[in-house]
């Protein structure tokens, strides 16, 4: 086991938090496994509540080690250290553990998808309704069970509209509400298995529903957004995705690492190359593999050629939905031809099929790196010729300044990470606060606001493009020479032995998507893929909408969307 000084400060606070000493299970430079009595993980819990630890993933694992019945992992960081403790809880055989979502607002949505998943019960939970099995499905399917074979399944007929919506009372937090005299009525049962599924139901004088989705026009994925208004300001939202669940998981499960790359890369279309690397470096953890140093260096390259393109795309959408396509159009044109060096780079447009856990399957021709630094120095001029177009703009900035608000104090508690933290204050990067691959030696400088609304997204967006583009040319710059491979054999990994018999442990990596931060976790045993989990920054920084929205009116909401830009497919695994 390998400790910094920060591991073992932690564990020494954990210590004090839970009033007793813990089983340390397992550490590395920058995060320990530890189990608690349930009694010291409930004091542990209230504590780092209260020192503003973040939650940042909750998971289960089926007969992890030599446990049997279901381990939980929860996953805390603070703001500002590198290093995050892990508290293993175990589940027991009744399958019931008590919720913590009072204490972290985040692990609402990880509790309920760990009850979807593995059939777990959150004692005390304030909302305990389905989240990613919906309706259809029938009872007592919990895919993630070891005892659930991948095949098809009888699916339940539904029968909406014959269930009314439950009676428990909720508070009235929601901003307007209490002014508009709205009480708050909602259910926050499990349901059965068929019946509809009971949204929050505001009642009061005036009040009305303006249900949107999840069918959309256009080319979307589906979500459904059920507005609460009066007049029109919107005083309440409630979101309900996961409506193409793809058992992304449970496919991993019984594959050697090598094969799970490409289930990695179709995590989100747009965050391809993110995925890949987040697992590729859990599983490197994991084994202990040293990645070459020109191999980390050119993925540095990838991660930030995918984030000037994802970008690229949120400017010109958000201008887009304000009625601006003249700002738009530079930057998808910009976009188009990224795209285009990307496959010139690597044969395809969203980097895919170039990762491989030890490094690269392939070398990238000096030639085509030589082409980037001409290219992004035009690219420039047109980049900045098309912001200040937009940013000179009395109509535009009038829609986006003051819309759709995200306030700093939601941060913390909702796990809240990326450009749309940064544009409400906080600076936190994973490229900074727990560098990984090359970006050990070559950092970004953070680009943050305080503003928390559209425009401050559009201006930290604008400059995350360019802070990409200095940190790509720095990398090319300084490019190492040398093996791209850890092994002789990059598609079967055997010389790593990524995917050899023998290799059995466990390791979590966070990487900095376009999105924010995104936790890959690993268990392998005997080289093959026991557990793999992943959660993306979407899946924490969906809830923030519903916050965003409120005192706007819905016309606003697809531009508050879109300068969220949050992944669907990245959220329904």
């Amino acid at each position: 086991m390998k400790k910094n000084i920060d591991t073992m400060d932690l564990l020494s606070e954990i210590s004090e938090m839970a009033g007793e000493e813990p089983e340390l299970l397992n550490a590395r430079t920058d995060e320990a496994y530890v189990r608690l009595s349930e009694a010291g993980f409930e004091r542990a819990a209230l504590d780092l509540a209260e020192r503003k630890f973040s939650l940042i993933g909750l998971f289960c694992a089926e007969a992890f080690e030599k446990e049997g019945g279901f381990t939980l992992f929860y996953v805390f960081k603070q703001a500002g250290r590198p290093s995050v403790p892990v508290l293993v809880r175990e589940a027991g055989r009744e399958g019931k553990v008590s919720s913590v979502a009072e204490l972290f607002p985040s692990a609402s949505w990880f509790e309920r998808e760990v009850r979807d998943g593995f059939g777990l019960e959150f004692t005390g939970a304030f909302d305990t309704r389905r989240l990613f099995l919906h309706e259809c499905y029938p009872e007592g399917f919990h895919p993630l069970k070891k005892a659930f074979k991948n095949g098809p399944i009888s699916l339940q007929k539904t029968e909406a509209g014959k269930t009314e919506a439950g009676t428990a009372k909720f508070g009235t937090t929601k901003v307007g509400a209490k002014e508009a005299g709205a009480a708050e009525v909602g259910a926050n049962e499990v349901g059965k298995p068929g019946e509809k599924y009971r949204f929050r139901q505001l009642k009061g004088e005036g009040v009305y529903q303006v249900p949107v989705g999840p069918v959309h026009a256009g080319i979307i994925e589906p979500g459904h957004f059920r507005f609460s208004v009066i007049g029109e300001p919107i005083f309440s939202l409630e979101i309900r995705l996961f409506y193409k669940h793809r058992g992304i998981e449970k496919l991993a499960e019984g594959k050697s690492p090598s094969e799970c790359v490409a289930l990695a890369e179709a995590i989100s279309g747009d965050e391809s190359a993110a995925n890949a690397v987040g697992f590729c470096t859990a599983v490197e953890r994991t084994c202990g593999i040293p990645v070459p140093e020109k191999a980390e260096c050119l993925r540095a390259v990838m991660l930030e050629l995918e984030r000037v393109y994802s970008l690229l795309a949120d400017l010109a959408g958000m201008a887009v939905d304000v009625g601006f396509s003249p700002v738009a159009s530079p930057f998808l044109i910009l976009r188009e031809e990224v795209f285009r060096q990307n496959e010139k780079l690597t044969g395809s447009r969203f980097l895919r099929g170039i990762m491989v856990p030890g490094g690269l399957k392939k070398d990238i021709p000096d030639s085509a790196l030589k082409e980037l630094a001409p290219f992004f120095a035009k690219f420039s001029r047109t980049f900045e010729s098309a912001f200040e177009r937009a940013m000179s703009s009395s109509s535009l900035i009038d829609r986006f300044a003051t819309t759709g608000v995200v306030k700093k104090e939601l941060v913390v508690p909702l796990n809240l990470t990326g450009p749309l933290a940064k544009a409400s204050g906080c600076p936190a990067d994973t490229r900074l606060n727990r560098p990984y691959g090359a970006y050990r030696h070559f950092a970004p400088d953070s680009s943050v606001r305080k503003g928390g609304d559209v425009l401050s997204r559009y201006e930290v967006k604008a400059d995350e493009i360019r802070e990409s583009l200095k940190l790509i040319n720095r990398l090319l710059e300084e490019m190492p020479q040398g093996p791209v491979f850890a092994g002789n054999s990059p598609e079967t990994g055997e010389e790593t032995g990524s995917g050899s018999p023998g290799n059995s442990g466990y390791a979590l990596t966070l990487v900095e998507a376009p999105r924010g931060q995104n936790l890959h976790w690993i268990y392998l045993k005997n080289g093959l893929v026991d557990r793999y989990k992943v959660r993306t920054a979407s899946f924490c920084n969906w809830q923030a909408i519903e916050h965003a929205v409120l005192g706007n009116i819905i016309p606003d909401f697809p531009v508050i969307n879109k300068s969220l830009n949050m992944s669907y497919a990245g959220t329904d695994l």
